[in-house]
């Protein structure tokens, strides 16, 4: 499955029109710790693993995710494999056992909400980053990909978003800390 996805940032103003404009579906909190492959440098591959782990309605759900390389110029496109998963602390186990190591642990509150057959917008606040705006759509084949990005752009738009990002939240905030000498 391809996930089609168009990020931008967000103020109070962005957030508000969504609320206005779109049904909640739920609002979750997120723990998505990213890891590092013993063999290859993912931020060379552009590829990310992580364990989700998502928390909302008194509910867990955790999920083990490999992201591939971005697809596409002007979004954040790529093939995603998500498996649900049970145990996230024995899934841990496995990969540091399996040589993978902890890179970071990125938290999150997203409000979800319906746009349309297959179109979600996600409000995320990021700790340590901000107000962010992600709408996403799902597609079998890359046939589809320029088409739906633009559509997607189209919505931000309209919201009110001004820029627009294609670097993962990951790639943000190992950014924001090289900036301020907080890399180890």
């Amino acid at each position: 499955m391809i996930e089609i996805e168009v990020k931008g940032y967000a103020d109070d103003g962005v957030f508000e029109r969504v609320r206005e404009r779109f049904k909640l579906i739920r609002t979750e909190y997120h723990e998505d710790t990213y890891f590092r492959h013993p063999c290859r440098d993912f931020a060379e591959t552009d590829e990310a693993l992580r364990i989700r782990i998502r928390r909302f309605n008194g509910h867990f759900e955790a999920f083990l995710t490999y992201k591939g390389p971005k697809i596409d110029r002007n979004s954040k496109t790529r093939k995603e494999i998500e498996v649900p998963i049970s145990d996230p602390d024995k899934h841990l186990e496995i990969l540091e056992s399996l040589g993978f190591e902890e890179v970071l642990t990125i938290e999150k509150t997203r409000e979800k909400y319906y746009v349309d057959k297959g179109i979600i917008i996600g409000l995320d606040e990021v700790n340590g980053l901000g107000k962010f705006i992600e709408i996403e759509a799902l597609a079998e084949g890359e046939e589809v990909v320029e088409e739906t990005v633009r559509i997607l752009r189209e919505i931000l738009e309209s919201l009110g978003v001004k820029k627009f990002e294609r670097r993962s939240y990951l790639e943000l905030m190992l950014q924001k800390e090289v900036n301020h000498g907080e890399a180890g």
